[in-house]
């Protein structure tokens, strides 16, 4: 048996195929799926989902912007407010983007609430981006 793995974002479907296992970054850490699992619904946090394909056994990389998940009857159905596939980004360009979040992160005064924010929601973008590229791995 499979997965039916079903990832939207606003203006497209991502990845819409068979797996046969989905690792994805939920708000309380990682969060595995196989064949058979408990009917659920998961906020994910951004992060790297990493699905193995059916068809091939290898295992994918997507960068996911939050979002939520939604397990029922081997169906994955994954809506996130952006995805991307990792061996789609620029590995020099994510490494370069999350070392500037990162120094930006460290360098938001400890009084201003919504720098942080911003600052941290940019962070996990970029740190999302790098790993699903392959760094960090």
């Amino acid at each position: 048996m499979t997965l039916t793995v079903r990832v939207v974002s606003p203006d497209k479907t991502v990845w819409d195929a068979q797996a046969d296992e989905v690792i994805l970054p939920s708000t309380t850490g990682q969060l595995g799926i196989l064949t058979g699992h408990a009917p659920m619904l998961s906020a994910l946090d951004t992060g790297v989902m990493r699905v193995r394909a059916t068809k091939n056994s290898n295992w994918q990389a997507i960068a996911l912007l939050g979002g939520f998940a939604e397990v029922e009857e081997d169906e994955v159905t994954i809506l996130v407010n952006g995805a991307e596939y990792g061996d789609a980004i620029n590995l020099e360009e994510a490494r370069q983007a999350y070392n500037e979040s990162q120094t930006k992160l460290n360098q938001v005064a400890a009084g201003d609430r919504q720098a942080q924010i911003q600052a941290n929601q940019a962070f996990k973008r970029a740190r999302a981006r790098f790993q699903a590229a392959g760094g960090m791995v």
